[in-house]
């Protein structure tokens, strides 16, 4: 079964905050087949025909099964596209074997997968709203954004989780704002329990001062920027800098790679969780299929899906009480709606 044919999309969803953006890639083989991927990488409509010749030109007349070999390609140098690319081959391989993904990874180890949402940035009042409203949607773990100040962060974290009780258990991403000096301020003034952990608290990443942050915190630490590979995590154990790492597909090349992170991460003793932003449901439902088959990725993924009022899948992914089924169809599980596509292409 060889590649035949590959296309590239450019659509953008509607979603609260904000449109959501992405790139779609469909890859055909010689028996009929098609596989589905996507990533988020800013590529403009008029670029599309040029890329499209560029990957078709080393891609066309390959096994599909040969993924590693086809990761190793120059063409696929750029993580965010082998990201997208690897997706539509394990699409088809599933596909071909007439299987859910995640049998191919060694089984359905979970059949429902915890979803996670970031909060919008702005005033209390603001962001308590939001956390109400994906409560409402049942969406019990979320994501707070750092304003980039200790003082206002705690204060913020208190009235949020005032407004929503004990329904919610929140993040603090502090997305790398700040030096050790408030850093520790700030992890050392949050009570145990109020957060699940802080996220990137340190500018520059300097897991080196890490252990020291978490002597004194409250509350444990995660580690996203800088995960760029399994050895990321290696390191990260190496040097007892956090208990929770958040791994991306796109930043770390693919399903593949994304999966040792699970492994190290586990063999290491620290929890993993996988981001997924930027999705139409495409890459969400690859998410699941991995999560399903990974025992280590336990905790709450961070996704944008539940801010999309649309995708353009034929069947939606449903949330119920936060979590979301593994698709059990083969492949990814999901099928795409090309009238959907068409619509939300843009330029199309």
């Amino acid at each position: 079964m060889h590649i035949s044919d590959l296309e590239l999309f450019v659509i953008e969803l509607p979603a609260s905050g904000g449109a959501v953006r992405s790139l779609v890639v469909r890859l055909a083989t010689d028996s009929g087949l098609e596989g589905w991927g996507e990533t988020r990488k800013a590529w403009r409509p008029g670029e599309l025909a040029a890329r499209r010749g560029a990957l078709l030109s080393v891609l066309a007349g390959r096994e599909v099964f040969d993924v590693e070999s086809m990761l190793a390609l120059d063409a696929l140098g750029d993580r965010a596209v082998a990201c997208a690319v690897e997706m539509a081959l394990w699409d088809l391989i599933a596909r071909a074997a007439e299987q859910p993904l995640c049998h191919l990874f060694g089984g359905g180890y979970r059949q429902r997968v915890p979803l996670s949402v970031r909060l919008p940035a702005g005033a209390a009042e603001t962001v308590a709203h939001w956390s109400r409203a994906f409560s409402a949607q049942a969406v019990q773990s979320q994501m707070i954004t750092s304003s980039g100040s200790p003082e206002a962060d705690l204060k913020l974290l208190a009235a949020v989780r005032e407004a929503c009780e004990d329904r919610v258990q929140f993040r603090l991403d502090a997305r790398g704002q700040y030096d050790l000096p408030k850093a520790l301020h700030l992890c050392a003034a949050l009570e145990p329990g109020s957060v699940q952990f802080v996220l990137d608290p340190l500018a520059g990443g300097q897991p080196e001062r890490l252990p020291a942050l978490r002597s004194v915190s409250g509350v444990p630490l995660g580690v996203f920027a800088g995960i760029e590979r399994p050895a990321d995590i290696f390191h990260l154990a190496c040097a007892n800098a956090a208990a929770f790492v958040v791994v991306d597909p796109v930043q770390v090349g693919g399903l593949l790679r994304a999966r040792q992170c699970g492994a190290v991460a586990e063999a290491a003793g620290l929890a993993a969780s996988l981001r997924i932003e930027g999705t139409s449901g495409l890459a969400l439902a690859a998410s699941l299929q991995l999560a399903a088959a990974t025992p280590s990725f336990i905790s709450g993924h961070e996704c944008s899906y539940p801010k999309l009022q649309d995708d353009i899948l034929a069947e939606p992914l449903r949330i119920v009480d936060g979590m979301v089924a593994v698709p059990s169809a083969p492949g990814l599980g999901v099928a795409v709606d090309r009238d959907k596509l068409d619509l939300y292409q843009v330029g199309g």
